[in-house]
């Protein structure tokens, strides 16, 4: 019992600070970077004495946190090109795209906004453009993505993606999936022989304002 003792205070550490960063993701993204560290632990349900140990200062957090969320879009895109169907891979990428997009809420924005020295920005996204404009082709190849497909349109797709993020949080992830399922069939090529799959729920949206009519 003794000699596992390490190994268990190990995964306890590693699962505490998997919390908190996803803590501070939701929290950062929903209140901006001035969010008190205290709220960060009552998301994450740690003491404040367990989130100092992991990140002695706040800037701390927030750097490693958007290091993480970079670290889960690369591996998304990793992902996708290791896909042996092209087309599977890009339709998931969509998919992982926009929950992480949902989850973050504004976070990356404000943190590049706070943080321009952190590191290369541009260098990054444009190392992410390249794989994803080099899985397109391979989908392309296939003749499931539509041929017209540019990298400008998942530019789009995420200028239009940012109205969700003014969703109620219950209802944000439910419409980021439908979302992603119609960008998804905008995408192909030829529809689907027989019967289309069906669309993931539609969310219960409750707006202040109306963006039909405003």
């Amino acid at each position: 019992m003794t000699a596992r003792l390490p190994h268990t205070v190990r995964s306890d550490a590693r699962d505490n600070q998997a919390r908190i960063l996803d803590a501070a993701r939701a929290v950062f993204g929903e209140e901006g970077l001035s969010a008190p560290m205290r709220e960060v632990a009552r998301h994450a349900g740690v003491g404040p004495a367990t989130l100092y140990r992991h990140f002695p200062t706040k800037r701390a957090l927030i750097v490693e946190t958007f290091a993480e969320q970079r670290r889960a879009c690369h591996a998304a895109v990793r992902d996708a090109l290791a896909d042996s169907d092209p087309w599977h891979g890009f339709t998931c990428l969509i998919e992982r795209i926009c929950e992480l997009h949902a989850n973050s809420r504004g976070f990356a924005d404000a943190f590049m906004t706070a943080f321009p020295e952190a590191m290369d920005f541009t260098a990054d996204r444009e190392r992410t453009l390249r794989a994803v404009a080099e899985l397109a082709r391979r989908a392309q190849k296939t003749g499931q993505l539509r041929p017209s497909f540019v990298i400008d349109d998942l530019m789009l797709m995420l200028m239009a993606h940012r109205g969700v993020q003014d969703a109620p949080r219950t209802a944000r992830l439910t419409a980021s999936r439908r979302f992603a399922a119609y960008v998804i069939e905008a995408f192909r090529a030829v529809p689907e022989t027989g019967a289309p799959a069906p669309l993931p729920p539609a969310p219960h949206l409750q707006l202040a304002h109306s963006p039909i009519t405003s």
